[in-house]
């Protein structure tokens, strides 16, 4: 189970690959049902009465997927171990009327989504991805692949920029560039012409584009650099690391075929970056519309989904922050992780993460299983500290939950940094996690 180097040179590669499929926290669905199917999971829908029982089950609800297998040996008040994680990463979000002609230049409408660095965004080739719904309903993935660029203004014409820094409005310099107007204006270079060419294996009308969820996503491919090839650079690994780890655990799971032990959950939540609060959000009830559901098919009581729900056990996956090396003073000064040194446990005294003493009880031992290494984390005093699904989770099911995740650089950059070893880690953790509980 230890995770030895070509088993993370494999993991790191087929984490590009899915990073590089999922554009979107719509793309990121797709790929992850599309793996589920290829494992022998069944689709269930939402509107449709489910059997319930032993099987390998999920859903898809907006840009959030909950996966999950329930053993044959399952009962009323089996509990469930959940690994929570999302889908969505900070950018920029089509505006609606997003095509813009002035000075010549073609240009897109985009709203900030999260909390990008912005700088990070700069002179890069990008593109726009995410669905389109149709006057009718129906719904359709897109990616242009590189189309726009936010371009830098040269140091010629801003001569301080080194020594006085770069600022940057939201409104007026993240304007995306994506073509040349001609002398009437868009020339008939219209975004939403654009992303209905772009749509595969359908022939979308523009004219019947009646909303549209689209984010901008670069198009660099991954790389793993250093002079051990020991870092991973990428987009999104804020969060897709997490998800990639528990998408791979379950389905490496489900391979035993287990007939006894906890009902192993996937959910990968959507608008984590915005707060939560959506219909495929950890605030909303998607976790628990699914949990209560899968109870129910066992022949649950109330009372029995309760002592359920206080059997089981979520680790929240999320990343996290390594030790800068330029700025150590922003780090706690005793508790600083490094790349490839394994996941963090994320400790916050103000429940900003869930984790408490039983729970990282709970993660010591099971890091123990798998034969991998930890790394704690808690902020710097005098910075305010983020926060994740973990608290909301357990706020809204009761669950004993544990914040945890892999360790970054450049958080919220178009383009992350982590080490090569770190996501199996997690993965190895997870599978001990899904099989032997908590």
């Amino acid at each position: 189970m230890s995770s030895n180097a070509s088993a993370a040179d494999a993991h790191i590669q087929d984490l590009g690959a899915y990073v590089a499929a999922s554009p979107s926290s719509f793309h990121a669905v797709h790929e992850a049902a599309r793996r589920l199917d290829a494992a022998g999971f069944t689709r269930l829908d939402e509107l449709e009465p489910w059997a319930g029982g032993a099987g390998k089950f999920y859903i898809v609800r907006d840009g959030a997927l909950v996966a999950w297998l329930t053993p044959e040996g399952a009962g009323p008040t089996t509990g469930f171990n959940i690994l929570g994680a999302h889908t969505d990463s900070p950018s920029f979000k089509l505006k609606p009327k997003p095509t813009t002609a002035k000075f010549g230049w073609l240009q897109a409408g985009v709203d900030v989504y999260g909390g990008p660095l912005l700088n990070s965004w700069l002179d890069r080739e990008l593109q726009l991805a995410g669905r389109l719904v149709l006057l009718d309903g129906t719904e359709h993935l897109t990616a242009t692949g590189p189309l726009l660029r936010f371009p830098q203004l040269a140091i010629h014409l801003d001569r301080g920029v080194n020594d006085n820094g770069l600022l940057l409005s939201k409104q007026q310099h993240m304007n995306p560039i994506f073509g040349q107007a001609g002398d009437e204006g868009a020339d008939g270079a219209d975004l939403l012409a654009v992303l209905a060419d772009r749509v595969q294996g359908a022939t979308v009308d523009p004219a019947r584009i009646a909303g549209y969820d689209v984010v901008v996503a670069d198009t660099q491919a991954p790389a793993v650099f250093g002079a051990n090839s020991e870092f991973f650079a990428s987009g999104r690994l804020d969060n897709l690391s997490s998800t990639h780890a528990g998408l791979v655990a379950l389905i490496a799971h489900a391979a035993t075929e287990p007939t006894s032990g906890p009902i192993a959950v996937l959910a990968a939540f959507d608008h984590e970056e915005l707060g939560s609060n959506s219909r495929s959000g950890a605030c909303g009830p998607i976790l628990e519309d699914i949990l209560t559901r899968v109870s129910d098919g066992l022949g649950a009581s109330v009372s029995e989904r309760r002592r359920a729900l206080a059997a089981s056990f979520c680790v929240s996956a999320d990343a996290g922050h390594a030790v800068h090396p330029n700025y150590p003073e922003r780090h706690d000064p005793v508790n600083r992780p490094v790349l490839n040194g394994g996941p963090l446990l994320k400790i916050n005294a103000n429940q900003r993460y869930a984790t408490d003493a039983p729970g990282a009880a709970v993660w010591a031992k099971l890091c123990e299983a798998a034969g991998v290494p930890y790394q704690e984390f808690v902020s710097n005093n005098d910075l305010p500290c983020g926060s994740t699904i973990g608290p909301l989770t357990a706020t809204r099911l009761g669950i004993r939950t544990v914040d945890v995740g892999v360790p970054l650089l450049s958080m919220h950059s178009a383009r992350e940094l982590c080490g090569v070893r770190d996501p199996r880690f997690l993965t190895d953790v997870l599978e001990v996690f899904f099989r032997a509980g908590a």
